[in-house]
């Protein structure tokens, strides 16, 4: 994550945004009225999707629930199987 103020942010706008779209890095932006954090509209979907499902009761429980399943005795996926 880079951290940067918003003199230097603005002399460098264009290069730091390609950075954060292309290494789907970071940027602190630090201000005289507070901090701002720029991200990749990849890594903001992401962390909305991670919000949406942990939001989503019992889910957590049920990913945890799986984790322990023995993997030796699933199958593999078949397209063709019918539920």
């Amino acid at each position: 994550m880079a951290v940067t103020n918003i003199s230097v942010l603005r002399k460098n706008l264009f290069s730091s945004i390609d950075n954060v779209i292309e290494y789907n890095d970071s940027i602190t932006v630090s201000t005289k009225n507070g901090n701002a954090v720029i991200i990749s509209e990849a890594e903001y979907n992401a962390m909305l999707e991670t919000i949406y499902l942990v939001s989503q009761k019992g889910l957590v429980e049920k990913i945890k629930e799986g984790e322990k399943e023995d993997i030796s005795k699933m199958s593999t996926y078949n397209p063709n199987e019918e539920w």
